[in-house]
């Protein structure tokens, strides 16, 4: 997303992330701007009881917990590393000056987040439906069209079946009959439990 040198100049610093470390919680204060540097990350709500509702995976290059770095407030989901990971942080202050000296850092940025809140819209309505089968199969090729999760060449779905059901919040044995069904529909493949989306 940002260039790590120009990161590095404005102040930034490196923080290691052991696996399931969390990054930050839900609720807390905003401090930093956050980019992977390598590994994966999750960000996710999870409710009472424990169920985690992911928002997003993360993955190197890209940013996250961006929301309250425009509009103040605390971080409305959680950040917790699938794998030993590594995050660069710049300081909420240094952030914001630097999109003022940089306003095409600020325009992509935005970008990113408008299409974010596009999906969360999309996925709204998809689960208005109550036909998991439907929402799964409009979720997965949401993914493909916007090149998120899904291979380019081959269509593979980079989505484990838990993610899968955290991210639509179904429950995972409703995904693994729900996919077998698409693929027995032959509405996509599945090739040594791996998921393939059709063109």
């Amino acid at each position: 997303m940002i260039d790590e040198k120009l990161l590095v100049s404005w102040g930034g610093t490196y923080r290691t992330l052991e696996k399931n470390e969390t990054l930050f919680s839900e609720g807390t204060e905003c401090l930093f701007y956050y980019q992977l540097v390598e590994g994966q990350l999750k960000w996710v709500n999870i409710t009472d009881d424990g169920k985690e509702y992911l928002q997003r995976l993360i993955n190197p290059g890209e940013s996250l917990g961006e929301i309250p770095l425009f509009d103040g407030g605390s971080y409305v989901s959680s950040s917790i590393a699938l794998v030993k990971s590594t995050v660069i942080r710049l300081p909420k202050s240094s952030f914001q000056d630097l999109l003022k000296d940089h306003p095409e850092i600020h325009f992509e940025l935005t970008k990113r987040l408008a299409q974010y809140l596009r999906f969360k819209f999309f996925l709204l309505k998809e689960m208005t439906s109550n036909e998991p089968e439907k929402l799964v199969f409009a979720v997965l090729n949401y993914l493909k069209d916007t090149q998120q999760y899904v291979s380019l060449d081959d269509h593979l779905v980079h989505l484990t079946r838990q993610q899968i059901a955290d991210l639509t919040g179904l429950r995972v044995e409703t995904v693994i009959r729900v996919i077998r069904n698409l693929h027995v529909e032959g509405k996509l493949k599945i090739e040594n439990r791996k998921v393939f989306l059709f063109e």
